[in-house]
């Protein structure tokens, strides 16, 4: 029987660079969609999930992200004071959202290092990896769908969607067989492939369950070109010795990472809000967009 996923690692310490200037003094991470940064979608995804601990792995400059989930007595006290319970409510609801640590990477060596950072905390238990900028608009949480795939299978899941094109190029990539309805088995995964070498088009995208055999695959695993360590060249080491598993979540993701993916997540997940989504609605189609 697998064992139950408590745990998950938040890599978080990439530069940001896309979103320069904007993430010059700010971590992207941060980025707000509607009135909620990226990684406060992603850690409600997780605990909705069933994750009772998270490690974020921070950098330089990203102590805001620890300020917001942190307790604010001075805001807290000042909402309570006005009568603003409702704000007040939905500001301590952050910081009560699930138990949180952070630790550093020193330098932005790749995914597979940021992955590694969470070594100790991760122990001998299986966990989560979660990428906050790819967020997955599902009726069942993202991470909760992979997990009732590893329960089945005993072995990692990954997460992935077709991509059309040579824009498959900007991800890793996986040769599988489909095993049930959406569920694909692993035989190969290469990262960032030219579009004539891909061997699908099934690309790899920012959720994972891994086992913890998978840091001495890191630890394994030689930097690639551009001196990064690689968590697609990890896995696919550790697939010689272990089955993997893919799943095509059920949902819309949004690669809000990129400059217009965040501007068609911010577009959609407002036009779904109660309280925004019909004015917006009005407001959108009085535009003239022929202009």
């Amino acid at each position: 029987m697998a064992n139950k996923i408590r745990k998950a690692v938040f890599p978080a310490a990439g530069l940001g660079t896309r979103f320069l200037p904007a993430t010059k003094a700010s971590p992207k991470e941060m980025l707000p969609l509607v009135d909620k940064p990226l990684i406060q979608y992603a850690v409600e995804e997780a605990v909705a999930s069933g994750i009772e601990s998270i490690l974020i792995v921070t950098g330089r400059d990203k102590t805001a992200i620890e300020d917001h989930f942190d307790i604010s007595f001075e805001m807290e006290h000042m909402l309570k004071e006005r009568g603003k319970n409702n704000l007040f409510a939905e500001v301590r609801a952050v910081s009560d959202l699930a138990r949180i640590s952070y630790t550093r990477q020193k330098e932005a060596l790749g995914l597979g290092h940021a992955i590694y950072q969470g070594k100790d905390f991760v122990g001998d238990e299986p966990f989560a990896a979660v990428l906050a900028d790819d967020i997955v608009d599902a009726e069942v949480p993202a991470l909760k769908q992979m997990i009732k795939v590893y329960e089945k299978y005993d072995a990692p899941v990954i997460s992935t969607m077709q991509v059309e094109g040579e824009a498959i190029s900007r991800f890793g990539v996986i040769d599988a067989d489909e095993v049930e309805p959406g569920v694909y088995k692993i035989n190969d995964m290469i990262e960032k492939p030219l579009f004539a070498e891909a061997p699908s088009d099934l690309a790899i995208i920012g959720r994972y369950i891994l086992t913890p055999d998978i840091f001495p695959a890191i630890e394994q695993t030689a930097p690639g070109a551009i001196g990064e360590i690689q968590i697609t060249d990890a896995m696919r080491k550790l697939l010689k010795s272990r089955p993997f598993y893919a799943l095509k979540l059920e949902g819309k993701r949004h690669d809000a990472g990129d400059k217009l993916g965040f501007l068609i997540a911010t577009v959609e997940l407002a036009l779904k809000r109660e309280d925004l989504g019909d004015e917006f609605r009005r407001y959108l189609k009085s535009l003239d967009l022929d202009k």
